[in-house]
């Protein structure tokens, strides 16, 4: 039963949740000063912080949203993995020593280091929180996603749930706790995603999920309608509905004779195993009726190396369509360029004692996430054929797949997504309570303030920040998370990216050139995805074709966009005469 509640899972969950609090009432005296608590007096060790790296950058969207985006859609849910792990590159090796070299609480403190600017402090504040909050969309979406099976709660009651526990974490201790928050959830993640695969590979292909004569059941056809009712096969679906096997393999090679199991596998045969087989999955399609718009997922019958090769999600890849494949660049594009350029991800950088430790966390940071990222194909994949998805909630996949070996594993593999939704979502409530409090109140507005005040205005800011959050998951909660965060990887290039690499490489830089470069990245960024097909389809509820942008991912356009602004506006200004303390020490050696 796919949505009962069970007494051991609620267990397991409320034991990590009260640890996590507990653990930061505890970092809470560590704390006490600004320097602590907005960049925990720069003294965590580089190896905890390149783990903490992990566990802030492995949000909802690579654990929930991409496992359900492989299981639902194949090969092309990889593809974010792909995007996300390669982003790293440009931090490591553009922007981790520099950027410890640049700033001291905040992304702002960086950019603003040459020229003492109310402005640029102004531009990348507003940045901060713009990127901030469409990146805290979707971890919100995937808290409630998560606390429907598990606690039988509605949506709504996962996202207030996940705002209040992490607005108590950043309150009570500030980057302290966050660290060790999500340097436990890094670690706990990658763990057990390696036992579930290995639980996988172990348990290799099985026909209809094991149950005997399933394949002589009738399709069954969900319905969402437009008040969030399913239906199955026309008849409403009670909480504790014992659903058919959705997701299964119903033909196995022949090469495993007439046996309804493969056995154990290796990770290569497991993958070779799949593509001759044959695999039910879920077809979406929409209807419009006098209620309004529902959507039919249909079962349909594909073959496995159709289902392994690209094409199943981003139809750029085999439409030959010019916007459908310029939408794939783009969106390859900002998740390149994006996580060099994510507030939460860059302030980390200020945690560490000096450039060579914020190097070597960032190299840790990539072997964690590295492996976390090939964990992901697998867990799709045992997600598709585990007879347990819920083609409703795609998000679900790789609990319900933890579901299928035990209560207890998917009460424990639950726990880990809800704290990865913690960890996430506290890091980037930081960025943008010291946005608020560093940049906005102290350098803007010329607020003087004691550590006491500077700490309050930030706990305020951080409250502020967990009501917006929580308003906004429960608006997009039919998103696909992995879908949303790719809007916070454009805007976060566009607008950030541009700045920092040519105040980095470029001398000619100067002020108005960054504040034209990160207002312009940013607003030409949310302009292009507020008029894309996607949003007004999924959140105005209005037909694809009346959007006003070719394609709905704006980075293509909106990344050179920034570049250019900087270089136009920078020629056209009187250059600084300071070369900034990172080219100084360059020059100096």
């Amino acid at each position: 039963m796919i949505h009962q509640t069970s007494l051991v899972a609620v267990a397991i969950f409320a034991a990590f949740v009260l640890g996590v609090l507990g653990l930061s009432f505890w970092l809470g005296r560590k704390g006490q000063s600004a320097a602590g608590y907005y960049a925990a007096h720069g003294q965590i060790h580089w190896f905890v912080n390149g783990i903490a790296f992990a566990g802030d950058y492995l949000s909802a969207a690579s654990f929930l949203g991409i496992c359900g985006m492989i299981a639902f859609s194949g090969y092309d849910g990889f593809l974010y993995s792909i995007g996300f792990l390669a982003g790293w590159i440009v931090a490591l090796f553009v922007i981790a020593e520099p950027i410890k070299a640049l700033g001291k609480f905040t992304f702002a403190d960086a950019l603003d280091s040459r020229f003492n600017s109310r402005g640029i402090k102004l531009a990348v504040a507003i940045s901060t929180l713009v990127v901030s909050i469409f990146y805290l969309i979707p971890q919100m979406v995937g808290a409630g996603s998560l606390i429907k099976p598990l606690l039988g709660l509605p949506h709504e009651a996962g996202v207030i749930l996940v705002g209040v526990t992490v607005t108590l974490i950043v309150v009570t201790a500030g980057m302290v706790s966050t660290t060790w928050v999500q340097f436990i959830k890094g670690s706990l993640l990658v763990f057990f995603c390696g036992v579930l695969t290995a639980l996988i590979l172990g348990r290799g292909l099985t026909v209809n999920a094991g149950r005997e004569g399933a394949e002589n059941l009738a399709p069954q056809v969900r319905t969402v309608k437009p008040d969030g009712a399913v239906l199955v096969d026309g008849q409403p679906q009670s909480k504790d509905h014992d659903l058919r096997p959705v997701g299964t393999i119903l033909r196995l090679p022949e090469r495993f004779g007439e046996g309804r199991s493969t056995g154990p596998l290796g990770p290569l045969e497991y993958l070779a195993a799949l593509e001759d087989s044959t695999i039910v999955t879920w077809a979406p399609k929409k209807h419009a009726d006098a209620d309004g718009t529902h959507t039919t997922f249909s079962p349909v019958e594909k073959k496995g190396a159709e289902l392994l090769r690209p094409g199943g999600y981003f139809k750029g890849l085999t439409t030959g369509k010019l916007a459908d494949r310029l939408d794939f660049a783009s969106l390859m594009l900002a998740l390149f360029c994006g996580t060099a350029s994510l507030p939460h991800i860059l302030i980390r950088y200020y945690t560490v004692k000096d450039a060579a430790a914020a190097r070597k966390s960032t190299v840790v940071g990539i072997a964690a996430i590295g492996v976390f990222y090939v964990l992901t194909l697998f867990l799709g994949l045992g997600a598709m054929t585990s007879g347990a998805l819920d083609p409703t909630d795609t998000n679900m996949a790789a609990p319900l797949l933890a579901k299928t070996f035990s209560d207890t594993l998917f009460a424990v593999i639950s726990a880990i997504a809800f704290t990865t939704v913690l960890g996430t979502v506290s890091g980037l409530i930081m960025a943008g309570s010291g946005a608020v409090a560093h940049d906005l109140a102290e350098n803007v507005l010329g607020m003087r303030m004691t550590d006491h005040e500077k700490i309050r205005v930030g706990k305020l800011a951080a409250v502020g920040l967990g009501i917006v959050a929580m308003a906004l998951g429960i608006l997009f909660r039919n998103f696909n998370v992995s879908f949303l965060v790719g809007w916070a990887f454009n805007i976060a290039a566009s607008a950030n990216l541009p700045a920092l690499v040519m105040l980095l490489f470029w001398r000619r830089t100067t002020r108005q050139g960054i504040i034209a470069a990160v207002t312009a990245g940013m607003l030409a960024s949310l302009a292009w995805i507020l008029l894309s097909a996607d949003t007004f389809e999924k959140v105005y509820g209005l037909p694809r074709d009346s959007a006003l942008t070719p394609f709905s991912q704006p980075g293509l356009v909106t990344i050179p966009l920034g570049f250019a602004v900087l270089v136009v506006v920078s020629l056209l200004t009187v250059p600084p005469s300071d070369p900034s303390p990172a080219r100084r020490r360059s020059d100096a050696s």
